[in-house]
């Protein structure tokens, strides 16, 4: 892989692999429903579901951004911006919602989740970049049935190390078998940095944005 590929294929394709293989329990033959897809962490659960079986269901924003996921290989793909996500899902899941929900936004979109999730299945939460802390009702949680899950990859460093390892070797052989191909919208130098962070605040970019030494 290049080096800008190598720059951001570690944290997210590890929280992919920790999030789907042990947190969520993902089967082969499962529903996996993945927001803001087109995202970091979110266009590598994308691939790492497919490669574990799924079938990919993505939400992203405008028709570039969709385009992006079905590149990634998503089976589906919701335009939050311009379709009811809840009735989409629905739809597309025959009424049975998703198996896995793989949530990096919260707020808002854990809401939906929670109208999203099927019977015994599993929402992960992977973070909160849309700025809301969602609180998670136990009596919905109760009569649905389903589990909320966190997801917090860095805390396996300090708990059980070898895990990191372990993931390790997962993300090597999808990439041996070129099931996961990290994507990367933007390379800059490293004296750039402004501007890449002036890109991911903009909610314009598509995967990682790489710094590389000028």
């Amino acid at each position: 892989m290049t080096a800008a590929q190598a720059a951001g294929l570690f944290i997210t394709q590890q929280t992919g692999v920790c999030a789907l293989t042990r947190r969520g329990r993902l089967q082969a033959g499962e529903t996996l429903l993945v927001h803001a897809a087109a995202g970091g962490v979110g266009s590598a659960a994308v691939q790492i579901g497919k490669a574990l079986g799924a079938r990919v269901l993505g939400t992203a924003g405008g028709a570039a951004k969709c385009e992006v996921v079905r590149g990634l290989g998503a089976d589906e793909v919701v335009d939050y911006a311009a379709e009811d996500v809840v009735a989409r899902v629905k739809e597309l899941t025959g009424g049975r919602g998703a198996d896995v929900v793989y949530d990096p936004v919260g707020g808002d979109i854990f809401d939906l989740s929670r109208r999203l999730v099927a019977f015994e299945g599993r929402i992960l939460v992977i973070g909160f970049a849309g700025g809301r802390i969602a609180e998670a009702p136990t009596n919905h949680v109760l009569v649905k049935n389903y589990e909320v899950v966190g997801v917090h990859w860095g805390f396996y460093r300090t708990m059980d190390p070898g895990r990191i390892d372990e993931w390790q070797g997962v993300i090597e052989d999808l990439w041996a078998r070129r099931a996961i191909d990290p994507l990367v919208s933007a390379e800059l130098p490293l004296d750039q940095a402004p501007e890449a962070l002036r890109l991911l605040g903009s909610r314009g970019t598509t995967g990682k944005v790489v710094l590389l030494p000028g």
